[in-house]
């Protein structure tokens, strides 16, 4: 089950070849433009890296064609007199999230969120080989910006790199998840209690609402992991001490994600279960009652140790479609 990205997430090459295509479609350029890689990358304040993807996908879908000189142009174009022109002087009406300031050399801490949930979630299938190059290929980024990805996912201890330079992730075991639950139920107390006095009441009554909304509905992994996240993390972590947070950070990164795989082999009892749970914690947080918060917060977390060890040992083999290209399975 896969989680559908924002705009702002989308690959930055789709962005641009979207952009491109409406205005081939609908004719705003003028006859002769020729579209070449670092023009389009200077309109979209991209690498070259996007803008050749998104002009590859278009010639393959014939609305580009080659000629005599350097880039391309418009399949239907049939002037004589190549035009090279700056596309935002030639009528390219930007999309929102460029002409709005967005910087899209940044673009790495907008594929981050993606990239870290796909990883995550795919932990329990075993150990993976990240390749760089075909992370940067999938998102239509540079290897500079995959690069700047990878590098972020290793200070969070999603994957590592090895002596042979390569990147790997995984494999979740059963030992690691154990400790993992077990930072868990030590630290999240803790943070909860440092939490208590500085949420917002309106909010934490928001919060409840979804969980007593969402017992309502058919369980789905997204909606799991959006409540998930919405206690264990924009509730619980809502404490200054920056270090606890950061540790415990990187022993839910590996778990809260694991919701998209395991959601759907957890009996509706088990879920119901949870889902009260988050409702007694949130009503104790709406009371005051610190120490008995705590104390169901802990609780809570060592009664999931048991069931996602189980899952974690009866998952099977990982489906092709929930594989990216970017990761293989290491020997």
């Amino acid at each position: 089950m896969t989680v559908q990205p924002s705009p702002e997430a989308r690959p930055l090459y789709n962005l641009i070849y979207e952009a491109l295509r409406e205005h081939l479609l609908d004719g705003s350029f003028p006859p002769g433009l020729v579209f070449g890689q670092s023009a389009v990358a200077r309109a979209f304040r991209s690498s070259r890296v996007p803008a050749a993807a998104a002009l590859r996908r278009l010639k393959e879908e014939g609305l580009l064609k080659t000629f005599a000189g350097d880039g391309l142009l418009a399949w239907s174009d049939e002037t004589k007199k190549p035009l090279r022109m700056e596309f935002l002087d030639a009528g390219l009406r930007l999309p929102h999230l460029v002409a709005g300031g967005v910087d899209v050399r940044n673009y790495h801490g907008r594929i981050y969120p993606q990239v870290e949930h796909t990883i995550a979630a795919l932990l329990a299938f075993g150990r993976f080989l990240v390749n760089e190059t075909a992370l940067a290929g999938h998102y239509g980024v540079s290897r500079t910006v995959a690069h700047e990805v990878l590098t972020r996912l290793e200070r969070t201890g999603l994957i590592v790199r090895e002596s042979n330079q390569r990147w790997y992730a995984g494999p979740l075991t059963t030992d690691r998840l154990r400790n993992h639950f077990e930072m868990r139920w030590l630290l999240e107390p803790q943070a909860l209690g440092q939490s208590m006095d500085k949420l917002d009441q309106k909010i934490v009554a928001q919060r409840r609402a979804h969980v007593v909304k969402a017992a309502k509905q058919r369980f789905t992994a997204l909606r799991l992991e959006r409540l998930e996240s919405e206690f264990h993390v924009l509730t619980v972590l809502h404490c200054a001490n920056e270090q606890m947070v950061d540790a415990i950070r990187r022993s839910q990164l590996p778990l809260i994600p694991t919701h998209s795989t395991f959601a759907l082999t957890a009996r509706d009892d088990e879920l119901g279960r949870m889902l009260n749970d988050h409702l007694e914690i949130y009503d104790l947080i709406l009371a005051g009652r610190k120490s008995a918060a705590m104390s169901a917060l802990e609780n809570h977390i060592r009664r999931g140790l048991n069931p996602n060890i189980e899952r974690l040992r009866n998952i099977g083999g990982l489906p092709d479609t929930l594989r990216p290209p970017f990761l293989t399975l290491a020997d």
